[in-house]
């Protein structure tokens, strides 16, 4: 369709409903025409001012006739508005979260453990590149065969929520990658509001929330409620998560791609090949990334980029260091939820002076009681503080803080606020030391100090409302089981009307549908969507079943290498429960997964020889039994399922990269030598390991058979 010139230059304001829709369908047509060109000839026909133009005329008149809005509308660009929340995306590899570092020092010995990692002589040069870290929202995007099929927040890094409609709505995101590309790659970016846009957004929902306030004080209807952001990371966030793509549409967003997930084929030997693929592709890329031809040149690129940090048009927190190498950031893989060849250097947190109104405890899930600083508000680093963290008795008393003091404060990392020091000169005269009680605010429990700890904790256990409230909250949240809609705000107020006492309890829920709809402000839609949402997580894989269980000193980690060693749910709890005997074989195999601690192995122990510990777990495996562990690695491998050790001194790579490459093959690695051991690799100086493997039969290969295996 072609546009009528004169209905062109018209003011939105002055169309007529049939001048409108025939001008939105003109439109249509003439951006995909444009999309097209751009982004699957390379043969763009006009300026990016004037396609920018098109897009804006185009959301002017939907917002005047949002009767009109068409299904191939470039603001919608796919299907109608999700309804009821987002699906879950798995990611192709997983999109992990980087390890940071403060200093130059911390950066040096981050450079040290990649040599020692792959065995480097302190004389060769890593190369890195080195790219500003934007505070934005972490995305995956998966294209098939060059055209873009998904779209995912990062999640739990494992998997996300698909915002794939969402994402289609801003302008810089290619629907097509120009040739040539792989059959199927996953492009890792982000999502961010650079300063001057969020500051007009900011300034427009702050007018709309006035507005607002005013209908309700005339008692009109009020319409959804408006959100003022506190920074730009939020208001990016919120913005890729409305459920409406036009309102994602109608907000200034942005897109940087910097990073590569799962691909059908490697398009680049080096990451800084891959960035300038990225641009070739019709990805913008962050102007100021630069290769590095070693790591002495990374302090001198941190300060060149801090002095910039002001000036820029985004906010950024830092810098990342990437090994340059894509051979190298194979083999050096990840540990936990970050990788090895990759760090963010932090840039020193911003800091700030407020008053110290009162310290109040809170009790966690595990019983520990923590002081948290209650202040009188205060700007840092763009963000209002109004708490911050004490970490516990002893760390407020060698800072002598007091309530009434004036604090130092600061965003570590410019994310967690602590409290750095005491102003002692603007100390007032009935300041006093805080005296940590020695009783749980809650339940009254004593709260006692264990050995060296440095922590206070409730002896009440599962008598004690905190506790109980705290770990259904743990068990409820994003990376545990990820139930939406059973927020912190939701988990106490069904625990107050005693709707839920247990992880159990919550599957249950469905049996008082009624007793839910009686709750103030809970409605049939709401209380549907909960129980949609709980009834979605019934089945979830073991590792996050553990890790939502709370148990001490089990993070997502631990959890991740118990349910890959053992598999299900039986295996596990057998196993635990046979490990109470100090000694006994399901102990000394506990003690033998590679990570798991003794500290660790005694508080699973303790956990399952606690009866009602017990019977709380059996009751929710009989509502929501997980699913068994995923075989990590390649199944075909003949290491997968397999267990293994290394010992002695390995030729060709260090036991730690041995190890981990055993691991993504899908093997076991653990410490000790048993009957149930499937191999044995055996370096020089191998000594008592490759004794005991000969004796029990263990099969043993050399450093070379174990590569000829794993085709290395």
């Amino acid at each position: 369709m072609t546009a009528d010139p004169a209905l062109r230059a018209r003011d939105p304001a002055t169309l007529t409903e049939a001048e409108a829709a025939a001008e939105l369908a003109a439109l249509a047509a003439e951006i995909a025409h444009h999309d097209a060109l751009y982004h699957g000839k390379d043969a763009p026909e006009i300026s990016d001012a004037a396609y920018d133009a098109l897009v804006l005329r185009n959301r002017a008149i939907e917002a005047r006739f949002p009767a009109l809005i068409r299904a191939d509308s470039p603001s919608r660009r796919v299907g109608a508005a999700a309804a009821e929340g987002f699906a879950k995306s798995r990611h192709g590899e997983p999109m992990l979260s980087l390890n940071n570092v403060f200093s130059e020092e911390e950066f040096a010995e981050f450079c040290a453990s990649i040599r020692r990692f792959l065995g480097l002589p302190a004389e060769e040069k890593l190369p890195f590149v080195a790219e500003p870290k934007i505070d934005g929202l972490s995305i995956n995007l998966l294209y098939e065969h060059g055209a873009f099929a998904k779209g995912a927040t990062r999640g739990d890094g494992m998997e996300g929520e698909d915002v794939t409609q969402n994402l289609l709505t801003i302008p810089s995101l290619p629907k097509r990658l120009r040739a040539p590309y792989p059959a199927r790659i996953e492009i890792r970016g982000e999502v961010f509001m650079d300063k001057a846009d969020f500051l007009a957004f900011r300034a427009a929902q702050e007018r709309a929330f006035e507005e607002r306030e005013q209908r309700r004080a005339r008692g009109e209807k009020l319409g959804e409620a408006i959100v003022i952001p506190a920074n730009p990371r939020n208001a990016a966030a919120g913005s890729v998560r409305q459920l409406d793509p036009r309102i994602t549409a109608s907000r200034p967003l942005k897109l940087f791609a910097y990073a590569m997930g799962a691909a059908s084929e490697p398009p680049a030997d080096s990451h800084h090949e891959f960035l300038a693929r990225l641009k070739h592709w019709g990805f913008a890329v962050n102007p100021l990334s630069k290769r590095l031809a070693s790591e002495q040149e990374a302090a001198a690129f941190q300060r060149s980029i801090g002095e910039q940090r002001a000036s820029l048009a985004y906010d950024i927190d830092g810098v990342v260091y990437k090994i340059d190498r894509l051979d190298w950031q194979r083999r050096l893989g990840f540990v936990g939820r970050a990788p090895r060849w990759a760090t963010a250097w932090k840039f020193p947190a911003e800091q700030a002076t407020t008053r110290l109104l009162d310290i109040e405890i809170q009790v966690g899930r595990t019983g520990a009681l923590t002081p948290r600083a209650v202040m009188q508000p205060v700007t840092v680093g763009g963000v209002v503080v109004r708490h911050a963290t004490l970490h516990n008795e002893d760390e407020i008393a060698r800072k002598d803080i007091r309530i009434g003091d004036t604090v130092i404060l600061q965003r570590a990392g410019d994310v967690i606020p602590q409290i750095l020091g005491v102003v002692l000169e603007k100390r007032p005269r009935d300041a006093r030391p805080f005296v940590f009680p020695d009783h749980c605010p809650v339940c009254g429990s004593h709260a006692i100090r264990d050995g060296e700890d440095v922590v206070r904790r409730c002896t009440g256990g599962l008598i004690c409302a905190a506790q109980t409230v705290e770990r259904l909250k743990h068990f409820a949240s994003r990376r545990a089981m990820d139930i939406e809609g059973l927020g912190e705000e939701n988990i106490q107020i069904l625990f107050d009307r005693d709707l839920v006492h247990s992880p159990a309890e919550i599957f249950r829920l469905h049996q008082h549908r009624e007793k839910l709809l009686a709750l103030e402000g809970w409605g049939d839609r709401k209380v549907g969507k909960l129980l949609d949402a709980i009834e979605a997580r019934r089945h979830v894989p073991l590792e996050r079943f553990i890790f939502a269980l709370g148990i001490r000193r089990i993070g997502e980690q631990n959890a991740k290498l118990l349910a890959r060693h053992y598999h299900t749910l039986e295996e596990w709890r057998a196993k635990m429960i046979a490990a109470h005997v100090v000694g006994s074989e399901a102990r000394e195999e506990l003690g033998s997964i590679q990570g798991i601690g003794p500290a660790i192995a005694e508080e699973l122990v303790e956990f399952f020889a606690e009866p009602r510990a017990l019977a709380a777990l059996d009751d929710l495996a009989r509502e929501a039994p997980p699913l068994p562990a995923e075989a990590a690695g390649a199944s075909d491998s003949p290491f997968a399922g397999k267990t293994m050790v290394f010992t002695g001194t390995l030729e060709t790579m260090t036991r730690d990269e041995a190890e981990a490459q055993a691991e993504r093959l899908g093997a076991k690695v653990t410490k000790s030598v048993s009957k149930k051991t499937d191999f044995v690799v055996v370096g020089t100086d191998a000594g008592s390991k490759a004794t005991k493997a000969a004796e029990l039969g263990v099969r043993i290969l050399t450093e070379a058979e174990w590569r000829q295996m794993a085709a290395l």
